[in-house]
C-alpha cells in the first residue's frame, strides 16, 4: 500500500529533527546559543521555520528541547557569575558609580542649559507668554487678558515650586515636581505653549528637583537626623531619581554615627577589656545589621544593584573593627601569652558576627583573618611557657608520684570531695602534674581555636609540648644523653633508683592515657552537626595513638638502658656472651645444673620492676606487662642478634658442647618459664627463644654430634626451672602456679 504525500513528507522531517539532535549532542552550548545571539534574530520566523511541517509531538520535542536549552543557559550563566563573583561585584560598584556621575551630569546640563536659556530669553520672556516676541512681558502682565491658563499656571506653578523648596516643604515639593512632570506631559501632547516656554518649564523643573536633592542630601548628612528620618529622607531621593547617591549617603551615615559611638567608647575605656569588647562588638555589628535593614527596606525593588556596595561598605567596616580591636587588645595580649583574653575577645565579636549572617552578610572570613595571627602569636607563647616551666621544674623533681598538692581544677579529672574519691585522682610527679595543669587551664575556654581553624595547630602544639617533656623524662634515666647545660647545671634531675625511673614511666603514661586527651575534648566542644560524634572519637583515637608513640619512646629508652646494665660491665664488656657456654665441655666436674648468672640477674631485674610497677600501676596492668615484655625482648633480641655471639658459637676455635648446649637450652627455657608465669612471654619473645635454641642445635650438629642424644626431656628443664625459680623467690609453694600472685599484671592475658 502507498504512503500518502502527508505521511511521506512527516516522516522526512522527523528524520530531519532526528539528524538535527544527533547533531546537536555533538555540539557544545556556546555553539547551540550562537543562533540566538545573532542581530537579526527573529523568533516568530525560527519558529515558524521549525514547526511549519511539524505534527504536535513533533513540536512539543521542540518545546522540550528549548526548555532545556534555557535551563542550561540559565546554569552556564550562574556558574559564570560564581566563578567571577569578585569581578561581578567591582563591575557592580563601577556601574553604579557610573551611574551617579552620569546623573550628575545630565543634572549638570540641564542647569547649563537652563542658564543658557535663561539668558538668552530672558529679554523676551514678555513676548514668550504672549507668543508675541515683540510684546514687553511687563505690559501682559498688567493687562492679563491674552495670558492663557496654562501660562497663568506656569507662572503660579514656578512660584510655589521657589517657596516650597524655601520653606524645605519636602512632600509637598515632591507632590509639585510630580504635577509639574504630569503637567509638561499634558503640554507636549497638547503643544499649549510655545517650545521655549515649554523648554523653559522643563529646566526649571530639573533645576528645582536638584536643588530638592542637594536639600535631602544634606538632611541625611547632619548628625542629629534619626535613622527613620534618614530612612524616609533616602527613600525620598531614590525617588527624585538619585538612588545610588541615596545609597551611598545612606550608608555614610551610619558610617558617621559609628565612628563617634566609637570615639565616645574609646574615651571612656571602662568596664575592662571584656566590656570593652562587648561593647564594641555589639554597636560595630548592631551598626551594620541596621543599614543593610535601611538599605533593603528602602532599596529593596533595586535590591541586585545596591548588594554590592552595602557588602563592600560592610567588609569595610568589619575590617576597620578588626584592626582596632587588634590595636586595642589583641596585638599586645597575644604578646604577652594572653590566650584565655584573646580568645573571649574572638568568641564575643565571633558570636556577634554569626547574629548577622541572618540578613546575608557573612563577615566571619574578614575577622577570622585578622584575628586568626594574634592567637595563634598567643597559643605559641603558652605552648613555650609550657615548656620553660616543665624544664625548671624537672630540674629539682624528686621523681616519686603523688597526688595533687592543691585543688584538682586543672587536673583533667572531676574534683574529689572525700578521702574515698582520692583514688580517682592522678599520681604524678610535681613537674607531671605543673605540666598537665598547665595544659588543662590552656585548653579551657578556647572554643574560638575550631572557628579560627587553629584547632589542629592547638593539637599539634600538645603533641610538640608532651614531646619535649617526654624528651626531659628520658634524660632523667641515668645513661642518656648530656644533663647539663654549658652554665654546668642540670637540665633535670637524674632518677636514680628504679622506682624513680618506673615513675617517669608513669607520668608519660597517665598524661597520654587519660589527662590529655580529655583536654583536647574541650576543642570539640562547639562542634554541632550529626557527626560530630563520630568525628571526635576518630580524632581521639589517633590523638592517643600519637601520644602512645611517644610513651614507647620513653619505654624503650627504659629498657634499652636496664638491658645494656645487665649484658655489659662498666668497663664496656659483654657480660652476655659465648665463652659462658663454650668453656663448660673442658670442665671436669660434671656442673650443678642452674640457669646463668646473667639470667638470674634478669630474672631478679624482671621480679623488682614488676613488684614497683604493681604498687605504681594500680588499674593498668596491662602497661606493666608491656614493660616487663619490652624489657625481656630487649635482652633476649640482643643475643639473638649479637653477630660476635654467634661467629664464636658456629665458626670459633671452640665448638659448642653438649653440655654448653644443655646449659643455653636451660636457660632459654627459664626465661620462657618465668615470662610465662608473669603473663608477659610474647609471640615475639617465644619465637626469637626458639629461634636461639634451633641455631644452637645447628651448631652442635655441625660439629657431628646428635643434639637429641645430649638434651633431657623438656620436662627435666621444666622441673630445673621451677626448682630455680622457687630458690630464687623464695616462696614455699609454687605448685598451683595459678593461685600465686607473681605478677602486678596476672589478670592480663597477653
Amino acid at each position: 500500500m502507498d504512503q500518502s504525500p502527508f505521511l511521506a513528507q512527516r516522516g522526512s522531517v522527523s528524520s530531519s529533527l532526528g539528524n538535527s539532535a544527533e547533531l546537536d549532542a555533538n555540539l557544545t552550548l556556546s555553539d547551540k546559543l550562537k543562533v540566538f545571539k545573532s542581530s537579526t534574530f527573529d523568533p516568530n520566523n525560527y519558529v515558524a521555520s521549525k514547526s511549519r511541517s511539524m505534527n504536535e509531538k513533533e513540536i512539543r520535542h521542540l518545546c522540550a528541547y528549548l526548555v532545556d536549552l534555557k535551563k542550561a543557559s540559565a546554569e552556564e550563566m550562574r556558574k559564570s557569575v560564581l566563578a567571577n563573583y569578585s569581578a561581578f561585584i567591582r563591575t557592580s560598584k563601577e556601574i553604579s558609580d557610573l551611574e551617579g556621575e552620569l546623573l550628575s551630569m545630565r543634572n549638570l546640563l540641564n542647569t547649563q542649559a537652563a542658564l543658557v536659556h535663561g539668558l538668552a530669553e530672558g529679554c523676551m520672556l514678555s513676548s514668550m507668554i504672549s507668543g508675541n516676541e515683540d510684546s514687553d512681558m511687563d505690559d501682559l502682565l498688567a493687562e492679563k487678558t491674552d495670558i492663557s491658563n496654562t501660562e497663568k499656571w506656569l507662572i503660579g506653578y514656578l512660584e510655589t515650586l521657589e517657596v516650597l523648596l524655601a520653606e524645605k516643604r519636602v512632600d509637598e515639593a515632591m507632590t509639585a515636581l510630580d504635577e509639574g512632570e504630569k503637567m509638561a506631559k499634558e503640554i507636549s501632547e497638547g503643544k499649549t505653549l510655545s517650545p521655549s516656554l515649554f523648554q523653559a518649564l522643563q529646566d526649571a523643573i530639573n533645576e528645582h528637583r536638584k536643588k530638592l536633592a542637594d536639600q535631602l542630601a544634606e538632611t541625611i548628612c547632619q548628625p542629629s537626623t534619626h535613622s527613620a528620618e534618614i530612612r524616609s529622607t533616602a527613600l525620598a531621593l531614590k525617588n527624585l531619581g538619585d538612588g545610588p547617591r541615596a545609597h551611598t549617603l545612606l550608608l555614610n551615615s551610619h558610617q558617621e554615627t559609628l565612628q563617634r559611638n566609637m570615639k565616645n567608647l574609646q574615651s571612656s575605656n571602662s568596664g575592662g577589656v571584656g566590656a570593652f569588647t562587648a561593647t564594641l562588638s555589639q554597636l560595630v555589628f548592631s551598626t551594620i545589621s541596621q543599614a543593610a535593614s535601611d538599605s533593603l527596606s528602602v532599596f529593596a525593588e533595586e535590591e541586585p544593584a545596591y548588594t554590592s556596595e552595602l557588602v563592600t561598605w560592610a567588609v569595610t567596616q568589619a575590617e576597620k573593627y578588626a584592626v582596632l580591636l587588634k590595636k586595642c587588645i589583641l596585638a599586645s595580649t597575644a604578646a604577652a601569652g594572653g590566650l584565655r583574653v584573646a580568645s573571649e575577645c574572638v568568641h564575643v565579636c565571633m558570636s556577634h558576627c554569626y547574629q548577622l549572617e541572618a540578613s546575608g552578610l557573612a563577615l566571619s572570613p574578614i575577622l577570622i583573618k585578622y584575628f586568626r595571627p594574634f592567637v595563634k602569636q598567643a597559643l605559641n607563647t603558652n605552648l613555650r611557657r609550657i615548656e620553660q616551666s616543665s624544664s625548671a621544674l624537672a630540674a629539682a623533681d624528686d621523681w616519686f608520684l603523688a597526688y595533687a598538692p592543691t585543688s584538682s581544677r586543672h587536673s583533667g579529672l572531676p574534683p574529689s570531695s572525700s578521702h574515698s574519691n582520692l583514688s580517682f585522682q592522678p599520681k604524678l610527679s610535681r613537674s607531671a602534674h605543673k605540666f598537665n595543669s598547665m595544659v588543662q587551664e590552656l585548653f579551657e575556654d578556647v572554643g574560638p581555636l575550631e572557628i579560627l581553624q587553629l584547632d589542629v595547630l592547638a593539637v599539634e602544639g600538645l603533641l610538640q609540648v608532651f614531646n619535649f617533656y617526654v624528651n626531659l623524662l628520658i634524660n632523667a634515666l641515668p645513661g642518656s644523653v648530656v644533663t647539663e647545660n654549658l652554665e654546668g647545671h642540670k637540665i633535670v634531675k637524674i632518677a636514680e633508683t628504679e622506682e624513680q625511673q618506673i615513675a617517669l614511666l608513669a607520668n608519660a603514661m597517665l598524661l597520654a592515657d587519660e589527662l590529655l586527651p580529655r583536654a583536647v575534648i574541650k576543642l570539640s566542644n562547639s562542634t554541632r552537626g550529626d557527626d560530630s560524634h563520630r568525628r571526635g572519637s576518630d580524632k581521639q583515637r589517633e590523638l592517643k595513638k600519637r601520644l602512645q608513640r611517644e610513651v614507647d619512646r620513653l619505654r624503650d629508652s627504659f629498657c634499652r638502658q636496664h638491658a645494656l646494665e645487665l649484658i655489659f660491665t662498666e668497663e664496656g664488656e659483654a657480660r652476655l656472651n659465648a665463652l659462658i657456654y663454650l668453656g663448660m665441655d673442658g670442665n671436669v666436674e660434671q656442673p650443678e645444673w642452674f640457669p646463668s648468672p646473667i639470667f638470674q640477674e634478669i630474672f631478679a631485674k624482671l621480679t623488682d620492676v614488676a613488684s614497683i610497677a604493681a604498687d605504681l600501676f594500680v588499674g593498668r596492668e596491662r602497661f606493666a606487662t608491656v614493660l616487663l615484655m619490652r624489657l625481656t625482648e630487649t635482652v633476649i633480641l640482643w643475643l639473638s642478634d649479637d653477630q660476635t655471639f654467634w661467629e664464636e658459637v658456629e665458626t670459633g676455635s671452640t665448638p659448642l658442647g653438649p653440655i654448653g648446649l644443655q646449659q643455653l637450652y636451660l636457660d632459654m627455657q627459664f626465661v620462657m618459664i618465668f615470662s610465662s608465669q608473669g603473663r608477659y612471654l610474647s609471640r615475639h619473645l617465644h619465637q626469637a627463644i626458639k629461634n636461639i635454641i634451633e641455631r644452637a642445635i645447628n651448631a652442635v650438629a655441625a660439629t657431628g654430634l646428635d643434639p637429641n642424644s645430649v638434651l633431657p626431656e623438656d620436662e627435666w628443664f621444666v622441673e630445673v626451672c621451677e626448682i630455680a625459680i622457687k630458690m630464687l623467690t623464695g616462696r614455699a609453694a609454687f605448685d598451683n602456679v595459678e593461685d600465686d600472685v607473681a605478677s602486678p599484671t596476672s589478670s592480663v592475658q597477653t
